[in-house]
């Protein structure tokens, strides 16, 4: 497992990575929302009433902030996140 501080304008995250059998499990946790990979589901986070977006084809947190985002809950929407914004977008509007 690796744990490790990104760096945005508006706030440090925490990016979590778990490397699985064939590709890695990562989040990258804001003060509000985190932006979760393809492995993590969508229905539980808006089922929990998390800030949440998705981000697909990833192996790294850079690979994350970069890639588009192809889902978010309505809490995540409600905070101005939209689908096609990138993770480190998505990230900065959940400080």
């Amino acid at each position: 497992m690796l744990i490790e501080n990104i760096e945005l304008e508006n706030g440090t995250c925490m990016g979590l990575s778990f490397a699985m059998q064939n590709a890695s499990l990562l989040v990258i946790r804001a003060d509000r929302g985190f932006v979760m990979c393809g492995y993590l589901d969508m229905e539980t986070a808006s089922a929990l009433g998390d800030v949440a977006v998705k981000v697909k084809g990833v192996n790294s947190f850079e690979d994350v902030l970069v890639a588009p985002v192809v889902g978010a809950t309505q809490k995540a929407i409600n905070l101005g996140i939209k689908v096609g914004m990138t993770g480190k977008e998505a990230l900065e509007l959940m400080f």
